[in-house]
């Protein structure tokens, strides 16, 4: 699946052309039916019908789409009795598309009381040595510190030799696991704390969090919407912010250069960290969660989790408690520079959601796109990214 465009981008109002082959033994096959839909991502088919391959090629032209945003073309084929299937995904003016979501009045309000309320619970780290883990370069350690409401866990990992040097907070995506630190980071003269956010120890055995996933956390992304003061996310955001209080409080560390960094929740997390926490001096995001989340009452996707989707969160007090938690209105309040990548094909969080809040961050800002990824990264963004962080916080 290929548009017929390099860069997968068109202006709004432009027609988008997308090509189709089926290849078997890297050979393409003649003859042979193929199904398609054509459709604004996550929304309703434009259109869905069976074309035949002429020349081991078929040539699909949409309508013209006349808003800023994203159109797909899926396609499907059954070969020797199997189904195999795939989508490419066509941008329309994206840096045009503005958020769904509006920024309630009290929005900073609630977050400086809420830090206001943090403030006033010490730290009170614990850290526990993993001597398993270290390096002949690197110690590392399970932390504990006091959060609203509970506790955040994570793992250090700090250089053995002496100095004074900058750090990254490393924010997780979605769901429940153990955590094993940046040691890599940190042999190359960086303190790194990765942490988790469900207020359980990191470095438990793996049943522990499948048992947690499938019970007690199960669907945590919507536990308490209705109730702002309580919803979930709260606590979590928050713990950021704590993080960044221990990152201080770290005997090594150069007391000026902290950067965040995540992808999908993480890359949710490291905006909202940024907009929140002025400590924070440089974030880098992949694909970012949380992003936009009313789009699917105006019409079009919104993000990860999707939560709009479903009758039972739309309701009033749920939609507007999600705008004190909506990664576009905290990345109105950016101010540090950013790195952020994602691809037109992320079928977990939408582009159309990333970049309702990429265009509204007014601070300095690149993005690096890499259109036929999903969810998913690869080696090169990872390599960009670092060599970004490491030139900030190193040179």
């Amino acid at each position: 699946m290929t548009p017929d465009k390099s860069d997968w981008t068109y202006a709004k109002g432009e027609q988008a052309q997308f090509q189709i082959m089926v290849l078997k033994n890297n050979v393409p096959l003649e003859g042979i039916d193929v199904k398609y839909r054509i459709n604004p991502e996550k929304m309703d088919a434009w259109e869905e019908k069976t074309v035949t391959l002429k020349k081991g090629v078929a040539t699909v032209k949409t309508q013209r789409f006349t808003e800023p945003g994203f159109l797909q073309c899926h396609a499907s084929v059954e070969v020797d009795g199997k189904t195999y299937s795939s989508y490419a995904t066509a941008g329309f003016s994206p840096e045009q598309i503005e958020p769904t979501t509006t920024l309630p009045p009290d929005f900073e309000q609630f977050w400086e009381e809420a830090k206001s309320d943090l403030a006033k619970i010490p730290v009170k780290p614990v850290l526990t040595r993993l001597p398993e883990r270290c390096t002949d370069k690197v110690d590392v350690y399970h932390v504990s510190i006091d959060n609203i409401k509970g506790k955040i866990y994570g793992i250090l990992c700090k250089p053995k030799a002496e100095g004074k040097y900058p750090a990254i907070l490393h924010v997780p995506g979605a769901g429940i696991r153990p955590y094993y630190g940046d040691i890599w980071s940190a042999e190359k003269g960086i303190i790194t704390f990765q942490i988790g956010i469900h207020g359980i120890p990191v470095n438990l055995d793996q049943i522990v969090y499948d048992n947690l996933g499938t019970g007690a956390l199960n669907g945590y992304q919507i536990a308490n919407l209705d109730d702002k003061d309580n919803y979930y996310y709260k606590r979590v955001y928050l713990g950021c912010v704590r993080a960044v209080d221990f990152i201080e409080s770290i005997d090594c560390f150069n007391g000026r250069d902290i950067a965040v960094t995540g992808g999908s929740q993480g890359g949710a997390l490291s905006i909202i960290t940024a907009a929140l926490d002025s400590r924070i001096d440089y974030l880098a995001a992949f694909y970012p969660a949380l992003c936009d989340l009313t789009g699917y009452l105006n019409g079009r996707a919104g993000g990860w989790p999707h939560m709009f989707l479903d009758d039972f969160t739309n309701k009033p007090e749920k939609v507007e408690n999600s705008k004190y938690y909506d990664v576009v209105n905290f990345a109105r309040f950016v101010k540090v520079p950013g790195w952020y990548s994602w691809g037109y094909n992320d079928n977990v969080c939408p582009p159309t959601s990333m970049h309702a809040a990429y265009n509204v961050i007014p601070a300095p800002k690149e993005l690096h796109l890499f259109p036929e990824t999903q969810h998913w990264t690869f080696p090169e963004q990872q390599e960009q990214k670092n060599n970004w962080l490491f030139k900030k916080l190193l040179e």
